[in-house]
């Protein structure tokens, strides 16, 4: 017995050391893990200062930068600024350093940081319509021009200038860097958005009846309550509907603390110049002009004019070689047996059809007649890019006065393929930039000064300045001088390898 006894002490003891185990596992984890955590700091920071050294940044570009600024506290947002991105680009050489830019990104750095701690206020309900006994006292439906408190709201943003200059690029860097917990946003090609605001008000006025009664009000709570921050790409009014919707489209939307980035042509003041009834809209211009930080970038480039390695998509003159040189690219591109060539398929939009001569799912081809000639619209350009990603147009002519319409649907094509980043392959009677001219001398003759001087302004050369003369007024040249530098980009070899691919 007395051996049995001895070994009491020891089995308790094992006993003890068997229970804490567990305890110290997890003592000797916690420890470990500090120990990691702190070195991967310390090499954070270190790499972080020779960055900082390397670069020559600025302390509040490598704060940006390196997440030592962080309005929300969250590394992940700071590194994604607009400002860090935009050097980063600059840095490896994919952008060109620009000071004007770098003075609109700083703007939008500064919008980015108050976005990131902005609440928008709750979006008002509906007001109730008036009651039977109301409307046969003869009183209206109340008008909601919005309750939501907007103290706090920061200033929406309306950059200007030339084209080129890379205001959509800088744009889509502040939409691209929003913080990710922000949902509520929407970044949309101007047209793209008064084609849904249409569509929106003709829904609203159906849903109304008869009875009638405010259509703005639910159209702007219904954007409102989608996103409450708006990025507006190519903003411009042309058409005296879209002048009145916007009016008081605007007043609603800011009203409910939406906030907006928007690029545009034209300051402000310059918006539907001698457009019909246009002092109804100057309450919206007033709006711009006060409610936004509205600022101009004079860059002087236009980097979709920097000579490039030109990939051949445009064909001329118009030839059987040329043709037959296209014809053997769309035959090559839609060869896959899968996805055959459709003959005469149909798209609809807003109740009308769209026949594509021929079609895979992706690839589509018309003649420039079948694109241009016909009473389309941008929605039905939309649509069409929405539904292929590379288009052939054939036998595009050298438009004159009397094409002008032809020329005008032309642009707007152009604007759709640009915006959707399609692959386009073209030919043409004359060189792609020298299609809208004139034949012979008197072409020059009608140019005037003032549109000499403002394609002078614009960049654009001699000869493309003798080829502008079918068109007239400020808005035509502007939309003529930004499709000849799209269709420049285009062209390049760049565009021709990455667009397209989604």
């Amino acid at each position: 017995m007395r051996p049995i006894l001895s070994l009491r002490p020891y089995i308790a003891s094992t006993r003890h050391r068997l229970t804490a185990l567990p305890h110290r596992r997890l003592a000797v984890r916690s420890i470990v893990n500090r120990s990691i955590a702190h070195r991967r700091r310390l090499n954070s920071s270190l790499a972080a200062d020779r960055t900082t050294e390397r670069q020559g940044l600025s302390d509040r570009e490598a704060a940006i930068l390196h997440a030592k600024y962080a309005p929300q506290s969250q590394s992940e947002q700071a590194t994604s600024s607009p400002l860090a991105r935009y050097h980063k680009l600059v840095d490896s050489g994919v952008l060109r350093y620009d000071e004007h830019q770098e003075r609109i990104i700083g703007k939008l750095q500064k919008l980015h940081d108050e976005v990131a701690n902005y609440h928008p206020p709750p979006v008002p309900h509906e007001p109730p319509r008036p009651s039977l006994f109301s409307r046969f006292l003869g009183r209206s439906a109340q008008v909601e021009h919005g309750s939501a408190t907007t103290e706090n709201k920061p200033k929406g943003l309306y950059l200007y200038g030339d084209v080129g200059t890379g205001k959509t690029m800088l744009m889509d860097l502040f939409y691209e860097t929003i913080p990710p917990h922000i949902k509520r946003k929407r970044r949309v090609h101007f047209h793209a958005f008064m084609i849904d605001v249409h569509k929106r008000v003709h829904a609203t006025k159906a849903k109304l009846g008869y009875q009638g009664g405010d259509v703005i009000g639910p159209v702007a709570r219904e954007l409102a309550n989608e996103a409450y921050i708006l990025c507006f790409d190519e903003f411009q009014v042309t058409d005296i509907a879209d002048a009145m919707i916007l009016r008081q489209l605007f007043e609603r939307l800011l009203s409910y603390g939406v906030i907006c980035v928007i690029t545009s042509n034209r300051h402000p003041d310059e918006l539907y110049k001698n457009g019909i009834q246009r002092s109804s809209f100057v309450p919206c211009i007033e709006l711009l002009n006060t409610q936004f930080d509205v600022t101009d970038l004079d860059s002087g480039t236009d980097y979709r004019r920097i000579p490039r390695t030109l990939s051949h998509v445009y064909y001329d003159p118009l030839t059987p070689e040329n043709t037959a040189e296209v014809e053997k690219i769309f035959k090559a591109i839609t060869s896959d047996p899968s996805d055959p060539v459709q003959h005469h398929r149909k798209l609809t939009t807003w109740g009308r059809t769209i026949t594509v001569p021929e079609s895979s799912s992706t690839v589509a081809k018309f003649q420039f007649d079948e694109l241009c000639g016909m009473p389309l619209s941008a929605a039905d350009y939309l649509e069409i890019v929405k539904h292929f990603k590379t288009i052939f147009i054939f036998d595009v002519p050298k438009m004159g006065m009397n094409q002008k319409d032809k020329a005008r649907r032309f642009i707007t094509f152009i604007d759709a393929c640009y915006e959707s980043k399609a692959k386009l392959f073209i030919t043409s009677e004359a060189p792609i930039a020298q299609i809208f001219s004139e034949d012979g001398d008197n072409a020059s003759d009608a140019v005037s000064d003032q549109m000499r001087q403002m394609m002078d302004d614009l960049g654009l050369p001699s000869d493309m300045v003798i080829s502008s003369s079918v068109f007239s007024g400020d808005e035509e040249l502007f939309a003529f001088a930004r499709c000849c530098s799209r269709l420049v980009q285009m062209g390049s070899k760049e565009w021709a390898e990455t667009a397209g691919a989604s």
